[in-house]
C-alpha cells in the first residue's frame, strides 16, 4: 500500500512540476506578446522582418497570430487537468470550444502565412508551414471526434494539437540550449530548432498516447 501511495504522489508531483514549468514559460511568452501592444512595426522579432511587414496581409497575419496564440497557449494549459474536467465540466467545454475556434480560424491560418515568409529559405519555410497545417488538422480532428462522442480520440488529438501549440515555447528553449551547449552560428541553430521545436513535442505526445493506450488495453 505504501508503494502504491508513493507512486501516486510521485505521479502527481510530476504533473504539478510540468504545469508550473509550462505556466512559467507561458508567462514569458506573455511578456513577449505585450511588446506588440500597441501595434509597433519596429520591435522585437519585427526588427528583422521589415521587408515582410510592408505587406498588409503579413501585418494582419502576424498580429492575428501573436494576439490569439497566447490565449491558445493559456487555455490549453488547463484543458488536460482531470480535476477541472470533472469539477468544472462547463468551463472545460467552453474553453475547449474557444481553443478550437482560435486555432482553426485565427492562429492556425495566420501561422501558415507567417510560415511561408519564414527566415532561412525553403528548409525552414516547409517546417513552419507543415507545423501550421498539422496544428489545424489535429485540432479539427479533436473537434470532429468529440462531436462524434469519441472521447479517447478527442483527447489524443487534443494532446497532439497542444504539443504543437507548445512549439512556441520549445523552439525558444531549444534555441537557447543549442547556443549555450554547442555554440553554433545563429542560422545553423535556426535550421535545427525550426524542426526540433515541434517534432520533439509531437514525438513526446505520441509516446504518452501509446503509453495510455497500452494501460487501457491491459485494464
Amino acid at each position: 500500500m505504501r508503494i502504491l501511495n508513493y507512486n501516486f504522489n510521485y505521479k502527481q508531483l510530476g504533473k504539478v512540476f510540468f504545469f508550473l514549468f509550462i505556466a512559467y514559460f507561458t508567462y514569458l511568452m506573455w511578456l513577449i506578446t505585450i511588446q506588440y501592444i500597441p501595434i509597433n512595426f519596429k520591435v522585437a522579432f519585427l526588427q528583422i522582418k521589415q521587408n515582410e511587414i510592408r505587406h498588409i496581409h503579413y501585418q494582419i497575419a502576424f498580429f492575428t497570430h501573436v494576439y490569439t496564440s497566447i490565449f491558445v497557449l493559456i487555455i490549453g494549459l488547463f484543458q488536460f487537468s482531470n480535476w477541472i474536467r470533472t469539477k468544472f465540466v462547463k468551463f472545460h467545454r467552453t474553453a475547449g470550444k474557444v481553443y478550437i475556434a482560435l486555432v482553426l480560424v485565427f492562429a492556425g491560418p495566420s501561422g501558415l502565412i507567417m510560415g511561408y515568409y519564414a527566415n532561412g529559405g525553403w528548409f525552414t519555410q516547409i517546417s513552419f508551414c507543415l507545423l501550421a497545417i498539422l496544428w489545424i488538422w489535429f485540432t479539427y480532428l479533436a473537434y470532429k471526434h468529440i462531436r462524434n462522442g469519441n472521447i479517447q480520440k478527442h483527447k489524443n488529438f487534443m494532446m497532439r494539437s497542444y504539443a504543437l501549440t507548445l512549439s512556441a515555447i520549445s523552439l525558444r528553449l531549444f534555441k537557447w540550449l543549442i547556443v549555450i551547449i554547442f555554440k553554433l552560428p545563429p542560422m545553423d541553430t535556426y535550421y535545427i530548432v525550426a524542426w526540433a521545436g515541434w517534432l520533439v513535442n509531437l514525438a513526446i505526445a505520441e509516446l504518452i498516447i501509446i503509453s495510455q493506450l497500452s494501460l487501457l488495453n491491459k485494464s
